[in-house]
């Protein structure tokens, strides 16, 4: 049985994998949101008000299931139109990454913009009166001060995130989850292998939880009582 243990322990460097591939692209998909909805502009507002409202009221499994088979028609059925006869199947990890992160970017659109409302508009205000321009005030202003503001919740969204990836295993990628369940099936001892698993989510859950409280207090710096 120990070959299986450490087929589940390969396949939990592949959880890594999807975990922080999904975390970039929900991360960038949080800012451009953010931005988006501090815009002003209408079109962008409601663009991102409906994004962050359908993806948030969706069942994340069902979004896994909606992107990887739907998408895979769609691109299919537009080859078909373009007059290709050639057929597209999509990469497992590619879409469990893309669909991940595609969802957690609405929660990160909302944390990253409370988190700019939360910086006194005055600062971005007196650094544009000093000639700096909205990138630059965005990069030495804004953004320090948003990641504290925006860690508590981040982390949240992040522990989450890990536990989600379960779900790539139900569209063939051979995740730690995928590679236990077939251990079960194969020596049909469910709860030993199903119990490792749980481990090391938890394992990955704790080093990331402390991590991120060590990173919380170095932005907290200078403005609370911490404990490093």
């Amino acid at each position: 049985m120990s070959g299986y243990y450490y087929s589940i322990l390969h396949g939990a460097l592949l959880t890594v994998a999807v975990s922080l591939a999904s975390l970039l692209v929900a991360t960038l998909i949080g800012l451009l949101g953010a931005a988006a909805k501090l815009s002003g502009r209408r079109p962008l507002v409601w663009l991102a008000t409906a994004y962050t409202t359908v993806v948030r009221g969706i069942p994340e499994l069902l979004m896994m299931l909606l992107i990887f088979y739907g998408g895979a028609i769609g691109l299919n059925s537009l080859l078909e139109l373009l007059g290709s006869d050639q057929g597209v199947d999509l990469n497992p990890f590619a879409a469990g990454v893309m669909t991940i992160g595609f969802i957690y970017g609405a929660y990160m659109t909302e944390t990253f913009r409370g988190a700019i409302l939360a910086i006194p508009k005055g600062q971005m205000e007196a650094a544009w009166a000093f000639g700096m321009s909205p990138l630059r005030t965005f990069i030495r202003i804004t953004l320090p001060q948003m990641v504290r503001y925006a860690l508590p919740s981040f982390t949240n969204n992040w522990l989450v995130l890990i536990k989600a990836t379960a779900l790539v295993s139900l569209i063939g990628l051979h995740d730690m989850t995928y590679l236990a369940k077939q251990a079960s099936a194969a020596v049909r001892e469910p709860f030993a292998f199903f119990l490792f698993t749980a481990a090391l989510y938890l394992l990955f859950t704790a080093v990331s939880l402390q991590l991120l409280k060590r990173l919380s207090a170095r932005y907290s710096l200078g403005t609370d009582k911490v404990q490093l």
